[in-house]
């Protein structure tokens, strides 16, 4: 079975799952109305958009000289910052700064998902727990997220009873907020043994060395403050030159992500934890982590970027926006891409991921421009998608079908023939 038979065989499974369509037309619904309360009532919003996308641009333009700036000012207060070309090369040093240590906790992260840290740790022999609740629930059950801020959306809550039920050894009933305790009761013990603590970044500021992370459920402080050391793992993509900057994107994130004015947590970690009570006497490491390590990752950020007929995808915030507003996204959820779904994620996937990969969201996508019209920077993602599409086709990686319809044009002047690929279809 080759890549497009694969997919082929997935669409047709979520089209028969009428609990998936529902359970994606249900979120979509909520998130989207939760945004336009926001938007439709506020006039700023529309400057801090503009704003923000003169912000990106700004800064993947100077990509290079923010992660000098950033590498320059975190060292100056004590933490470390490492530059990863790769994903192995990130997976080995996450791997080498853990050490010996095995109890490691771990904040949502799109990056390390995309550099497989997890399975790599594990490999190692390293124990790594998800906090994130949804993403407890997608480790805890071996399955795959469908959605770029809510990752266990597509499952209902008797599902989830059910995982929970299994991973805890107790009988949990479906209800939302039995079931939130239960997570919540077995990770407190976690925190303090825990030797190490992962989390990403929303974004890194270039100008004082921080790093800003937005959440609502609080666990990602628990994996910044909590254990002896924290290692973040970030794309290049998120360095942003001023604190103000970072303030912008602030504004617009949680609008059009969850459609809230902010979110519950904000947390700006400027260095490791530390005190100059006694004497004056600087000491790193009071009550968070004695010490910080950032990993920067290109990966394929920086071909982006260069690359003028996608550039302009490295804007992305992951608001996860576009994906509301998808009509394929809402059929396929999770089937619609890898890590970074929809058209933006084929996009993001065929430079970060593989190409195999990113065909099957690129093929699947319909090209009706709906998640431009709701991207709060107005990325042109149909474009970049025809121009991906033409560039797998170049290399091989074009549905039979279209090869088919291609072949037929080329040969009779009509699509319309027997056969299958190269020989009619």
């Amino acid at each position: 079975m080759d890549w497009y038979e694969e997919f082929s065989s997935k669409v047709f499974d979520c089209m028969d799952d009428t609990k998936l369509r529902r359970a994606l037309e249900k979120a979509a619904s909520n998130f989207i109305s939760k945004k336009y309360a926001l938007t439709g009532s506020s006039r700023a919003i529309g400057l801090l958009r503009k704003k923000l996308r003169e912000i990106r641009e700004e800064s993947v333009e100077r990509i290079d000289d923010l992660r000098r700036q950033f590498k320059e000012n975190v060292e100056e207060l004590g933490g470390t910052v490492y530059s990863a070309s790769d994903a192995r090369e990130a997976n080995e040093i996450v791997c080498s700064i853990v050490g010996e240590r095995n109890l490691i906790v771990k904040g949502k992260s799109m990056t390390s998902e995309e550099i497989g840290l997890n399975e790599y740790l594990a490999s190692r022999g390293k124990t790594v727990l998800e906090t994130d609740l949804g993403e407890r629930i997608l480790q805890a059950g071996g399955l795959k997220g469908s959605h770029t801020v809510v990752p266990a959306v597509h499952l209902p809550r008797e599902r989830i009873a059910e995982i929970l039920s299994e991973t805890l050894c107790q009988e949990l009933p479906p209800e939302p907020v039995v079931l939130t305790k239960a997570v919540r009761e077995s990770l407190r013990g976690v925190w303090m043994k825990s030797e190490v603590g992962i989390s990403g970044a929303n974004c890194l500021v270039a100008e004082t060395g921080s790093i800003v992370i937005v959440e609502n459920e609080g666990n990602a402080r628990f994996v910044s403050n909590a254990p002896p050391t924290h290692v973040v793992v970030a794309g290049i993509d998120k360095l942003v030159p001023t604190l103000a900057d970072a303030s912008t994107l602030l504004q617009v994130l949680p609008t059009y992500a969850t459609g809230q004015k902010l979110c519950s947590y904000v947390s700006i970690i400027t260095g490791p934890s530390r005190t100059a009570d006694i004497e004056l006497t600087t000491v790193l490491g009071v009550h968070g982590p004695n010490d910080l390590h950032v990993v920067l990752l290109d990966n394929g950020r920086n071909r982006m970027r260069r690359d003028p007929a996608f550039k302009e995808a490295m804007y992305c915030i992951k608001c996860g926006s576009c994906l509301n507003t998808c009509l394929v996204y809402q059929m396929l959820g999770g089937e619609y891409g890898e890590v970074y779904l929809g058209g933006i994620g084929s996009v993001w996937t065929y430079f970060t991921g593989n190409a195999e990969k990113a065909a099957r969201a690129a093929w699947a996508c319909s090209g009706c421009g709906r998640c431009t019209v709701e991207c709060p920077l107005e990325i042109d993602v149909p474009t970049m998608v025809e121009e991906l599409r033409a560039r797998l086709a170049a290399e091989g990686l074009r549905p039979y079908p279209v090869d088919a319809l291609v072949h037929n044009i080329q040969k009779t002047g009509t699509p319309y023939a027997p056969g299958r690929g190269g020989e009619g279809a």
